[in-house]
């Protein structure tokens, strides 16, 4: 064999394990966190329809005001990566800290908006006369929990940035195993009733920052990194953090206009629509796997001067998402007989859903891509262009997919301006890529 092409070869594999190591346990910490709604939705549900339905309205906002501080995690994940490649650890544990600050200082801010507001956000959302006063006593108890959820975001962007994501999937499944005790210790054996299951939810957040914060507080003990707070590094952080927050806030832009179109489809569309927005969901935490490997990966590349290395791991990466999305098509084209009925009953549902569900198989090869170069240029801390890129989308999706309803199309037709979103999206980012603008090497960009 030729020694460029075992050395080839060789690079491949390196970058295979380094991507399997990072993905797999990253992945298994994705989907944990969803099971803490689900295990809350089971344990209440059978308190009844209307606490249920309060639970349903509240986790909805509290899902949506956390979501909008993923940047904690991504933007320190880039920034810990890089310093990691310079062989700085001291100075990586402390660009976390800083993360972690701030987000203790943002959670205090939304609590401070959250409890006096709750009432008036339950009834904005439209929940009903019965379930309204379950819904805001949940989301009042809850929202204590928020900074302690802002924290684990960001400590898990440390770890990932020190290339450990084994940790943050050991201390999910412990906060899943503590969430799911104490929920039916608190609502039945306490008969505490919803509040019970705010409180579980309260307490086992609040457990898993404290895990963090020790493998945190050990790192920075054993490397002398300061723990105080630093003004200017909590500057620093926010910055880098706004990008990255309009790229969030237009994504959600994206599907809410999607959900609302669907849902002057009627209620059939809504309805197929939903279950294909779960399936999206869960699709997503494979493909967000690869990409969290790639933002820790490049950032270190980056941060040790390695040009090429994050260029060839970004090649290979590509090849990963584009296999996965792949392999994730023709998952949803032959299991579909076995997972539709498993969702609806409804025939009409089944019909609608079906041809939407196939252009979704179609596009996750894109997908695929997608979120590998979204994770690349994160770990590169590109983060403005990726909010102009986001934008970008948006402008070009909106219009297409508000124009669905007037012209009588379906919930198939709206799946397709979802297509031309993904579209939109692999175009501004492979473009950027080609570039090569992203490559900026050193310990800080």
């Amino acid at each position: 064999m030729p020694q460029a092409t075992a050395t080839s070869h060789s690079g491949r594999r390196r970058h295979d394990r380094e991507i399997v190591a990072l993905a797999v346990p990253a992945f298994g910490a994705l989907v944990a966190e969803p099971l803490f709604v689900m295990v809350d939705s089971a344990i209440v549900g059978h308190l009844g329809t209307p606490q249920l339905a309060g639970l349903g309205v509240a986790a909805a906002l509290l899902t949506t005001a956390v979501s909008i501080f993923v940047f904690l995690a991504y933007a320190t994940t880039a920034a810990v990566a890089r310093r990691v490649g310079a062989g700085d650890l001291a100075s990586a544990i402390r660009q976390g800290m800083d993360g972690i600050w701030l987000a203790l200082l943002l959670g205090i801010a939304v609590i401070a908006v959250a409890l006096p507001s709750a009432p008036w956000l339950v009834d904005v959302f439209g929940a009903s006369d019965t379930a309204a006063p379950y819904a805001t006593t949940y989301l009042r108890i809850s929202s204590l929990g928020i900074p302690a959820m802002l924290i684990v975001m960001a400590a898990t962007g440390v770890l990932r940035g020190l290339q450990d994501t084994r940790t943050p999937l050991y201390v999910a499944i412990g906060g899943f195993a503590v969430n799911g005790a104490l929920n039916a210790g608190l609502v039945y054996g306490a008969g505490l009733g919803i509040a019970g299951s705010a409180w579980g939810t309260v307490i086992a957040q609040i457990g898993m920052a404290a895990a963090y914060l020790i493998v945190v507080v050990r790192g920075a003990r054993r490397h002398g990194a300061s723990l105080r707070p630093d003004v200017a590094g909590i500057r620093a952080s926010a910055q880098a953090g706004v990008p990255l927050l309009v790229r969030t806030l237009s994504l959600r832009a994206v599907l809410m206009i999607a959900t609302a179109v669907a849902a002057r489809l009627g209620d059939t569309d809504i309805a197929a629509h939903q279950i294909i927005l779960s399936l999206w969901t869960l699709m997503a935490f494979a493909l967000d796997a690869i990409a969290i490997a790639g933002q820790a990966i490049i950032g270190r590349y980056l941060g040790a001067n390695d040009a090429e290395g994050a260029r060839e791991a970004c090649r290979r990466m590509v090849q990963w998402g584009i296999a996965s999305g792949v392999a994730l098509g023709a998952l949803i084209v032959l299991a579909r007989p076995l997972f539709i009925p498993l969702f609806t009953g409804d025939q009409g549902v089944q019909n609608t859903l079906l041809p939407a569900l196939l252009v979704v198989a179609v596009c996750q090869p894109i997908a695929g891509v997608v979120f590998v170069l979204d994770g690349v240029l994160m770990g590169a801390g590109d983060g403005r262009y990726l909010a102009w890129a986001m934008l970008i989308t948006l402008a070009a999706f909106a219009p297409v997919a508000l124009l669905v309803p007037m012209y009588g199309g379906g919930l198939t037709a709206l799946w397709w301006a979802m297509a031309l979103m993904m579209t939109v999206r692999v175009v501004t980012l492979w473009l950027r890529t080609r570039s090569g603008r992203w490559i900026v090497t050193g310990a800080t960009r």
